[in-house]
């Protein structure tokens, strides 16, 4: 039975009257578990770039609601994603990334597959009856390329990608995400469930008060927050005399879009900071930070990167310690709900309407 999941708190009232989602709803285990079966498995999941597999018989692995999912690249230079587990005993294919692979071997019995992941090589299988290779090939992931970023689905019935990030593409013109390149990838692991990392990333309510410098940058005033239907946009113009040098001397506006469930596109002049936020337990998640410029080889653009890496490293810390608390305080029997800032917190209640949204449908339609 999940905790406090009634047809009260799954309601989607007006932001001027909504109340917060349960604190049960961050603090649960059961939840935690549930969500991954009707929200994760049942939404475009980030799982790389296709610069991160470039060649045939490239490979990478990834965690998608808790499913290891191995990313190939095909004969055929097709980019496609089978769930990591050989159809023998459920061996892995793969333990970590790799490149240039003429075959996929299972690292259990030695079972191999061809790269599209039809059953090829069954050693020591002599006597076996009602045996037909064409029934044993990899469990294939619905997967789709979205300038340049990869997703998986593992339900197969997720809305079309362009439906999902329908305007994004024309609003942040003319900057283009399709042509980045790909600079680094960091981990950070946060003691929080992630709903309330994602909770503090859409809105900047908390701004002047958690992130001092950041606020020297943005123009608070003019920050404003968009809803559409399976992302939101927050966006802010920079303060005429704000010393924006992390970000580079054309930058003059931020777009943070944040794409239901967990993925958060961070825009600014010539740079996409891509966020994936990975759920671990009900207690903790990790964010994954992808770097992708415009020039990520002259000497410039390598001096600029790092001040930006920093600068973006600083902001996560602080994110890092007030989650961290804000996890700690939902456990306090003095709360359990509360309420949103008509001003400041749109992003906030936008998205956790379409979690009540999700969860209802999904768990009282199957």
């Amino acid at each position: 039975m999940l905790p406090d999941f009634t047809p009260t708190t799954l309601a989607i009232e007006p932001l001027e009257r909504a109340e917060t989602i349960p604190a049960s709803w961050y603090t649960d285990s059961s939840f935690n578990a549930h969500e991954r079966e009707v929200i994760f498995a049942r939404t475009w999941q980030y799982i790389g770039h296709v610069c991160m597999i470039p060649n045939i018989g490239d490979t990478r692995v990834a965690s998608v609601a808790g499913e290891s999912i191995l990313l190939v690249r095909d004969q055929h230079g097709q980019a496609r994603a089978f769930y990591n587990v050989c159809r023998h005993r459920a061996g892995p294919l793969a333990t970590g990334d790799g490149c240039g692979a003429r075959m996929l071997q299972c690292k259990y019995h030695g079972w191999t597959y061809t790269l599209d992941g039809r059953l090829r090589g069954v050693p020591h299988w002599n006597r076996v009856d009602l045996f037909e290779r064409e029934d044993f090939g990899l469990r294939a992931v619905r997967i789709t390329e979205w300038e340049g970023l990869l997703f998986v689905d593992l339900s197969g019935d997720a809305p079309q990608i362009d439906e999902v990030l329908a305007g994004i593409r024309e609003r942040i013109t003319p900057a283009t995400l399709r042509d980045k390149q790909f600079h680094a990838r960091y981990v950070y692991p946060v003691a929080c469930n992630w709903k309330v990392y994602m909770d503090n990333y859409l809105e900047g309510y908390h701004v002047p008060i958690v992130h001092p410098e950041l606020n020297k940058v943005l123009d608070y005033t003019n920050y404003v927050t968009e809803a559409h239907p399976w992302y939101s946009l927050q966006y802010s113009p920079f303060r005429s005399d704000a010393d924006n040098s992390m970000y580079g001397a054309n930058a003059t506006e931020a777009f943070y879009y944040c794409v239901f469930p967990n993925l958060m596109l961070n825009i600014i002049a010539g740079r996409l900071q891509l966020n994936y936020v990975r759920p671990l337990d009900a207690e903790h998640c990790e964010v994954i930070f992808d770097y992708f410029y415009d020039d990520v080889t002259s000497h410039a653009a390598q001096e600029q990167i790092a001040t930006d890496v920093r600068y973006s490293e600083e902001v996560q810390r602080e994110d890092e310690e007030i989650c961290a608390h804000v996890q700690h305080g939902l456990h306090s029997r003095s709360y359990h709900t509360g309420r949103f800032s008509v001003e400041r917190e749109e992003g906030v209640h936008h998205f956790q309407a379409l979690l009540k949204g999700c969860l209802k449908k999904r768990t009282y339609s199957g």
